[in-house]
């Protein structure tokens, strides 16, 4: 059985039915989109997706810093006052 990674569960009927109407009952949470008892989307808010996205881009970031933290011996170091 797969796990449903949401609070909130529709059948794919019913959310073709009204899909807006599914998102707002929603709120910000995300809603599992049903087939046959199994998840075939979920579904999220544009602010949720935008969240996500951000924190994707955060920890990509924090990968790098760490690597350039592992190489701080070979940095060079720059007058950013003086150009």
């Amino acid at each position: 059985m797969e796990a449903i990674l949401a609070d909130y569960s529709v059948s794919i009927s019913e959310f073709k039915k009204n899909p807006a109407e599914v998102l707002r009952n929603a709120g910000e949470k995300p809603v599992a989109v049903l087939s046959h008892n199994r998840p075939a989307f979920y579904m999220i808010s544009p602010k949720v997706f935008e969240a996500m996205l951000e924190e994707i881009s955060d920890k990509e970031l924090i990968e790098k810093v760490k690597t350039r933290l592992g190489n701080i011996s070979s940095a060079v170091e720059v007058d950013i006052d003086g150009i």
